[in-house]
C-alpha cells in the first residue's frame, strides 16, 4: 500500500504469533492502515512509502552504564560495583523517578527480552533502507523511539488503567480520539449497550481497539507530533543510549494513578 504523502507509522513489537503490530496515519490524522505482521511484511510496507516517520515502541540501544555511574556517585560507598536497579538506561531511570514504571534495558543484547531484540532488528533494517534518526533536517524517512505506557501517561497526565482491561482500552482510545485521531469514537460503545445486551453479556467490544493496536496508535501519534509540531514533544534520556520521544510539551514532576 503506497501513499504519495508522508505517513506516520507506529510500530509495536509483540510476543504473539505476529511479531509486530503497526498503525499508520496520514497528514490529516486519518487512520490508513493497521495490522499485525512479520518483519518482512512490515518492512515492505514501510519501505514502499515515499516519505514516512516510524515511531517504535522499543529501546533503540542497550544501556551504557550511565545510571550505574549516577548511582555510584550518589552512593555512600564509592566504587561499589553492584548497585540494585542500575541496569537501565537514563531515559528509563528518569521516567521511573516521575512515577512511570517501565522496564529497564540491560547493557548486553543477549540479556534483553525477545521483543526488545525484535526492536533492535527493526532499527537495523530501518537504517539499511535509508531511515535517519529523529531529528534530522530535510530527511524524508525518519525513525524515533517512544514508549506506549509513558506516552499514554503523559497524555492523560496520570497513570492509565491497566491496558488489558476494558476501561484501560476505552481510556486510551478516548484520549487519542480527543487528540484528533480519526479513529472509532469509544463513547459509541456505551450507546450500543442495552439492558438486554448487558444481561446476556453481549458487549460491542469490536468498537474498542485491542491493547497492541492502541500502543501502535499512540506511537503513530507521537511520530506525527514530532514532525508536524516538534515543540509539542519532549525527549527523555541521553542521546548516546537512545532517547524516547513523548507526545507532550513537558513532563510533570510526578504521575499518579
Amino acid at each position: 500500500m503506497l501513499f504519495s504523502k508522508r505517513i506516520y507509522i507506529g510500530v509495536d513489537p509483540t510476543s504473539g504469533r505476529k511479531a509486530f503490530t503497526y498503525a499508520a496515519i496520514d497528514q490529516d490524522m486519518e487512520l490508513v492502515a493497521m495490522a499485525g505482521c512479520d518483519l518482512d511484511d512490515l518492512l515492505a510496507f514501510i519501505g514502499g512509502q515515499q516519505a514516512a516517520v516510524v515511531a517504535v515502541n522499543a529501546p533503540s540501544h542497550t544501556n551504557l552504564g550511565l545510571v550505574r555511574q549516577i548511582l555510584e556517585n550518589q552512593s555512600l560507598t564509592p566504587g561499589q560495583h553492584q548497585i540494585r536497579g542500575a541496569d537501565m538506561r537514563l531515559a528509563e531511570y528518569e521516567l521511573r523517578a516521575r512515577g512511570i514504571n517501565i522496564a529497564g534495558t540491560p547493557s548486553r543484547t543477549e540479556s534483553c527480552s525477545a521483543w526488545v531484540q525484535s526492536g533492535f532488528d527493526l532499527y537495523r533494517h530501518l537504517a539499511r533502507i535509508g531511515f535517519e534518526s529523529f531529528p534530522a533536517d530535510g530527511a524524508t524517512h525518519l525513525w524515533l523511539e517512544t514508549h506506549p505506557h509513558a506516552g499514554f501517561s503523559a497524555l492523560l497526565e496520570q497513570i492509565p488503567f491497566p491496558k488489558p482491561t476494558l476501561e484501560g482500552r476505552l481510556q486510551r482510545q478516548l484520549v487519542l480520539y480527543d487528540r484528533g485521531l480519526r479513529i472509532k469514537d469509544p463513547m459509541e460503545f456505551f450507546e450500543e449497550i442495552t439492558r438486554y445486551r448487558l444481561l446476556k453479556g453481549i458487549l460491542p467490544t469490536e468498537m474498542v481497539y485491542h491493547p497492541e493496536y492502541l500502543d501502535a496508535l499512540v506511537a503513530a501519534y507521537t511520530a506525527f507530533q514530532a514532525v508536524c509540531t516538534p515543540d509539542e514533544v519532549v525527549l527523555v534520556g541521553d542521546e548516546t543510549e537512545g532517547q524516547m520521544v513523548l507526545p507532550v510539551r513537558q513532563l510533570k514532576a510526578r504521575y499518579d494513578s
